[in-house]
C-alpha cells in the first residue's frame, strides 16, 4: 500500500569499491544505521546517492539487498525519474513489487523546454502503464540540476486526475517563494523542502518534513527538530541544524556529506564517488570537521 510518508527522509548515500563498483553491504548498513538514528525512512537513489550515476540493474540490485537485509520495504522511497519512460515504469514496478512505501520521480529530464501538457502525458502514462492502487507517487522538483521543473499547474493536473497516487513533492529548489506558494495553493498535499534549515516556517503552513542531503550526517539532530516542532524548543534546534546544514552546504555537498561520513565511520567505500564527482580534498576535510566540532556536532556513534 502507497505510504503517507513524514517526517525525516534521507537521501542515503551510495558507497562504492575501489573499482567503483557499489559496496552493497556498506549501503545495507548505512541505511540500517540511519533508521536507527532518527530517519522515518530513505529516499534512496535521490540526487546524493548519485543515482543519475548507476544504471538501472545497480539501483536494482541495491534495493533488493537492502529488503533482503530486513530494512522494512515501505519506508523506502527509491529514486526512479529518468529520461525513459520505459526505464521509469521498469524502476517503478520493480518498487512496487518489493513493496517500497513509494517512489520519487523525477520529470524527465534531457528533451527541454517541454509543456506542462507533455509533462503530464509522462507522468500520466507511468501511473497507468503501472496500474496498480498500491502505487504512491512523489514528485521531484530540482530544476537547477534537471533543467526542467514541476510547474504548479502540473500538480493541479495530476493530484486531481489520481488523488491517491500523486501524493506529494520534494522541493530541492531551494527557493522558499516556490515551496510557500506550493503549501498555501496544494493544502491538501505532502510537501517536503529539501532543506531542514525550511523546518519551522514549513511545518507552519503545513509542511511534512524534509528530504535532506545532511540528513546523512546529522539525523539526530533533525529528528530532535521534527519531534519538537510546535514547542517552543523549535527555533533553538532549527538554529543547531541549520548552523551545521551551511557548514556543509559551503564546501561541494555530496562530496563533502561522503568525505565526513567516510571519516567518521572509517569506510573508506563511504567516502568514494564515481567519476565526474571529485573528492573532497583533505585539507577542506580538515577544516569541515573542526568546524563542524566548533559548531557542537558528533556522529551518532549508535
Amino acid at each position: 500500500m502507497a505510504k503517507q510518508f513524514r517526517g525525516l527522509l534521507v537521501p542515503a548515500i551510495t558507497p562504492f569499491n575501489a573499482d567503483l563498483s557499489p559496496d552493497s553491504a556498506a549501503f545495507v548498513k548505512l541505511c540500517k544505521w540511519l533508521l536507527a538514528n532518527g530517519a522515518d525512512g530513505l529516499a534512496v537513489f535521490g540526487t546524493t546517492s548519485e543515482a543519475n550515476s548507476l544504471s538501472i540493474a545497480e539501483r536494482m540490485a541495491l534495493l533488493e539487498d537492502v529488503v533482503a537485509a530486513g530494512v522494512p520495504a515501505d519506508v523506502l522511497m527509491p529514486g526512479v525519474g529518468m529520461p525513459s519512460l520505459v526505464d521509469t515504469v521498469a524502476l517503478t514496478r520493480h518498487a512496487l513489487s518489493l513493496g517500497c512505501g513509494g517512489v520519487l520521480a523525477l520529470p524527465p529530464f534531457y528533451y527541454k523546454p517541454v509543456s506542462v501538457d507533455g509533462l503530464y502525458a509522462w507522468y500520466s502514462t507511468v501511473i497507468e502503464t503501472i496500474g496498480s492502487a498500491d502505487l504512491g507517487l512523489w514528485l521531484y522538483h530540482i530544476p537547477q540540476n534537471t533543467g526542467v521543473g514541476i510547474p504548479h499547474d502540473l500538480i493541479e493536473r495530476l493530484i486531481r486526475d489520481y488523488p491517491d497516487t500523486v501524493l506529494g513533492i520534494k522541493d530541492s529548489s531551494g527557493d522558499w517563494a516556490n515551496t510557500e506558494a506550493m503549501l498555501h495553493r496544494f493544502p491538501n498535499f505532502s510537501i517536503f523542502p529539501s532543506s531542514e534549515g525550511m523546518l519551522v516556517k514549513s511545518h507552519a503552513l503545513g509542511g511534512v518534513g524534509c528530504i535532506t542531503a545532511s540528513g546523512n550526517v546529522n539525523p539526530r539532530g533533525i529528528r530532535s527538530l521534527i519531534d519538537a516542532l510546535g514547542t517552543p524548543d523549535a527555533d533553538a534546534l532549527q538554529k543547531q541544524v541549520a548552523d551545521v546544514r551551511a557548514i556543509v552546504s559551503s564546501y561541494p555537498l555530496i562530496p563533502a556529506v561522503k568525505a565526513l561520513l567516510g571519516a567518521e565511520m572509517n569506510e573508506a567505500s563511504m567516502s568514494t564517488l564515481r567519476p565526474p564527482l571529485d573528492a573532497l580534498p583533505q585539507a577542506d576535510l580538515d577544516s569541515l570537521r573542526k568546524r563542524l566540532a566548533d559548531a557542537g556536532w558528533s556522529l551518532p556513534t549508535a
